[in-house]
Parts: structure tokens; sequence; C-alpha cells
């Protein structure tokens, strides 16, 4: 599987993600664990921010 990351307008913090393998299924899995972990970081930053702010 490879990814790719790009930016088609450098002034725009838009971005475009291109994933490409020969198994969708594990394309999909690999999708959901960085959804977890994404998830994960951002409960954690909101626990900091809670620690900071109290």
């Amino acid at each position: 599987m490879s990814f790719s990351f790009t930016n088609p307008e450098p002034d725009r913090d838009d971005r475009s993600f291109s994933f490409t393998g020969s198994d969708p299924a594990d394309i999909d899995r690999q999708l959901q664990t960085i959804t977890d972990m994404a998830t994960e970081i951002l409960r954690l930053v909101a626990d900091v921010r809670r620690q900071i702010n109290h």
C-alpha cells in the first residue's frame, strides 16, 4: 500500500489524500487505525487543555 499527501494549492490549507493498494480491506483497516489514533490524540489534547485551564 502507498500513501500520498498532496496540497495542490500551497496558499490553502485543503489537503487531499491518496491511498493505493491491492487489498481494499487492508486500506480500510489502516484508515480505521488512523481514525482511531486521531480520535485518541484529540481526546488527550482536550484532557490537557482541561488540566491547564483548571
